[in-house]
């Protein structure tokens, strides 16, 4: 007998676009979250956003103070992870979870989920880091160039909700790039992070047309 699974439409999925700043590389290594944002989408249309310094309990190397400009004495008013989980976990239910190396935020998300005694749900996720890797052509497949490369301001690049806010762009910059060769579910753009499109390139925004089947408007 021959299964059938459910496509999801593009335009029925709400993407929620995550970044997080840490004191660290590594949550096993002990770092830990000290900014966090997300920004929740559903069709080219911003529908909620949350960003909030975290105060990570533990000082902050002066090199990672440089990279993300985030001191001791800004998070030291800030809430704690506990106190806005449960305001992560509402926005993200039902979302797919995205980011640029979903991989880093979502360790980092389990970890600190997991010291407070929850759970982190198994989100599906769209990673705009391996689209770029698989069907780009950037000069470095960091967030910055690519956004760059595409025509999106990069400008605050390392604060987390400049760059939610680039990763959503980034996002439907490609999907109208998918969307105009023919593919409209989000398990197919799901496939194209570890295979190449015969026809897509994701490489600049001037080929885009404003009559593709579902225009993004960001």
């Amino acid at each position: 007998m021959e299964l059938l699974f459910e496509m999801t439409c593009l335009a029925d999925v709400k993407f929620a676009c995550l970044d997080t700043e840490t004191t660290g590389l590594d949550p096993q290594k002990g770092g830990r979250i000290c900014e966090v944002a997300l920004s929740v989408s559903q069709n080219g249309q911003t529908l909620e956003t949350f960003s909030t310094l975290v105060n990570p309990a533990i000082p902050m190397h002066p090199e990672v103070v440089a990279i993300h400009g985030i001191t001791n004495e800004m998070v030291a008013a800030a809430p704690t992870f506990a106190e806005i989980l449960p305001r992560l976990l509402s926005m993200l239910d039902g979302c797919v979870f995205v980011g640029h190396n979903t991989k880093f935020d979502l360790d980092f998300l389990r970890a600190e989920t997991d010291a407070c005694g929850w759970h982190l749900p198994p989100y599906p996720t769209l990673d705009t880091l391996l689209l770029a890797r698989k069907n780009g052509r950037f000069e470095r497949n960091n967030l910055g160039v690519v956004a760059t490369t595409l025509g999106i301001n990069a400008d605050g690049a390392h604060r987390a909700m400049a760059d939610v806010q680039m990763t959503q762009k980034v996002l439907y910059r490609f999907l109208q790039q998918f969307i105009q060769v023919g593919v409209m579910t989000l398990e197919e753009v799901q496939s194209y992070q570890f295979k190449k499109h015969p026809l897509v390139r994701l490489e600049s925004a001037a080929k885009l047309r404003n009559d593709s089947p579902l225009f993004y408007n960001l």
